[in-house]
């Protein structure tokens, strides 16, 4: 077995939470704070915390407005972080296909 793979795993994304928060914007274009929470069952604290990080990384991007006079908050990917994600999907295929011969 090739422990390559597992080496270049991204930290950053391969995180529980990080990693569900990054599945659910590679299938949306964007997706608000309320979604994401709720849609993963998470505290307000943990998912800031989670996004927070992902910013840091430059993966993803936040946009602030308003939205009946509320303010509303929506997350999408950056190219960077959409490239990472597809690298990181890829080398989890990677290691399935190696344990698969």
């Amino acid at each position: 077995m090739n422990p390559e793979p597992f080496l270049n795993l991204d930290r950053i994304i391969h995180e529980k939470g990080r990693m569900a928060i990054l599945s659910l914007l590679a299938a949306s274009p964007d997706l608000s704070f309320t979604e994401i929470r709720d849609t993963l069952k998470m505290t307000d604290g943990n998912v800031s915390v989670h996004l927070r990080t992902l910013q840091e990384a430059g993966y993803i991007t936040a946009t602030k407005s308003l939205n009946n006079k509320k303010p509303l908050t929506t997350y999408l990917f950056t190219d960077t972080g959409r490239t990472a994600f597809e690298n990181y999907i890829g080398l989890l295929a990677e290691i399935v296909a190696q344990n698969t011969r």
